[in-house]
């Protein structure tokens, strides 16, 4: 599995300023519904309703948001550069600027995991978020996001 299964280019952004987490999950909700048809209030209760077992927020600026929902044919991904980044009560008690979303059917079980644990890896790489952070354009981005990589070990 690489992010090229997860992400379309539709469904990457470079956005301002949020107000807050309830906004940015409108946010991802919006673009999921744009790119790929999901209902966006469907794709916001899921990403709330997940946030509100924990944060997501992982460190180093990154959050990835995710939720398991009814009707979804497969996993999506959304992706989103803040160029302010937003209080997110992350693990490191820092600011996010780079989020990524994943949508995923309720009964994906363990390709969920697995989804998430590449999102997870990719993200860590600090290569890769560095070059996402000096990119202003949403198709550069998809590219950084989608490059083909070794796999490493999970």
């Amino acid at each position: 599995m690489d992010l090229s299964k997860l992400l379309v280019p539709g469904a990457v952004r470079i956005m301002g300023q949020m107000t807050g987490k309830k906004r940015l999950f409108q946010e991802l909700g919006e673009v999921a519904s744009q790119a790929y048809g999901l209902n966006a209030a469907t794709a916001i209760d899921g990403l709330q309703e997940r946030e509100s077992l924990g944060p997501t927020g992982v460190g180093n600026g990154i959050a990835l948001p995710h939720a398991r929902l009814e009707g979804l044919e497969k996993i999506i991904g959304v992706f989103i550069r803040l160029e302010k980044p937003l209080e997110y009560e992350s693990v490191d008690r820092q600011p996010v600027d780079l989020i990524f979303g994943l949508f995923a059917p309720k009964d994906s079980g363990v390709d969920h995991l697995k989804a998430l644990a590449l999102v997870s890896r990719t993200m860590r790489d600090q290569g890769i978020c560095a070059k996402l952070r000096a990119n202003a354009d949403p198709t550069k981005l998809y590219a950084i996001l989608t490059e083909i990589r070794n796999p490493q070990a999970a």
